[in-house]
């Protein structure tokens, strides 16, 4: 239309990257799937020839699970505990547009519970928690959270020292989110990664499993093109409060971190599994504590 691509049809450029999907007034504009060269596929949708992402629609088909830690048990000094058998995801949260068919009243098929922090943290709830999970037959792991003011591997000793890591469990979880500051403290994102590869060998080694990168997507965009080994090697679990799946070696996205459980009075953080019932038994398979 007016010599520019409008409605659907495909190209394929001089670098031999391939594009079929949807045009409008010559760009990239709608729903498509991409690609390149070296065999990155992207599928979702695009506006004016930058890629959003693919959409997700929540239903009951998909897997939610949530992570918590002692702010889930206290707020100021007040105490909640938790009631395990009513243990029930009502709300996804209000900070994103999201897409929602049906009823939100999901269970939680898996759970993260925070462990330790640093080299001298402890989350005092982890070991009820854990058991807790354990008894309710949920798939249940550990996380930590890391700090710039100690090594990776004095990092991942203390986690390994005070975690638990039975057969079946989740793989363990390496909490990133340092601020620009952390950063330079820690002499920047190479000697930052150098830091991550040492506490994720370590816990690796120890339990069998390639642990999860925790991460958000202003990290993403900021620092992990430092370290593209661990992008392509681990899967990433991703705080990205939008529409669209980021587009990374995604295993959870966590939706929010307001959202609402049945038998948690405080404020949660709700999470989905990249896949459905199918894939979540394989990876439960795969990647779990032997």
């Amino acid at each position: 239309r007016q010599l520019m691509a409008e409605g659907y049809g495909s190209q394929r450029d001089s670098t031999g990257a391939f594009y079929a999907g949807q045009w409008r007034k010559g760009k990239r504009t709608g729903w498509g799937f991409a690609l390149t060269p070296k065999k990155h596929i992207r599928v979702g949708e695009w506006k004016a020839d930058r890629y959003l992402g693919e959409r997700l629609h929540y239903t009951a088909d998909r897997i939610y699970g949530i992570d918590i830690s002692r702010f889930q048990h206290d707020v100021g000094r007040r105490h909640y505990p938790i009631r395990w058998d009513r243990l029930r995801i009502t709300h996804l949260g209000t900070i994103s547009k999201k897409t929602v068919q049906g009823k939100v009243d999901y269970p939680v098929s898996f759970m993260y519970i925070k462990s330790t922090e640093g080299r001298t943290i402890r989350n005092r709830y982890y070991a009820a928690d854990y058991a807790a999970a354990r008894r309710h037959g949920i798939p249940v792991g550990a996380y930590h959270f890391f700090s710039p003011k100690s090594s990776g591997t004095v990092q991942a000793n203390f986690f390994l020292r005070h975690s638990r890591f039975n057969r079946g469990d989740l793989p363990p979880v390496l909490d990133l989110e340092p601020t620009p500051k952390q950063v330079k403290m820690m002499g920047g994102p190479v000697a930052m990664f150098r830091m991550v590869r040492a506490w994720m060998q370590a816990v690796e080694r120890r339990t069998g499993t390639k642990p999860v990168l925790y991460i958000s997507q202003m990290f993403v965009n900021r620092y992990l093109s430092y370290a593209p080994d661990l992008k392509k090697n681990y899967n990433i679990w991703i705080a990205r409060y939008g529409e669209y799946k980021p587009d990374v070696h995604l295993v959870y996205w966590q939706l929010c971190p307001d959202g609402r459980v049945g038998g948690i009075t405080p404020k949660v953080d709700i999470n989905v599994f990249n896949g459905y019932r199918n894939e979540f038994e394989d990876f439960l398979r795969k990647n779990c504590v032997k």
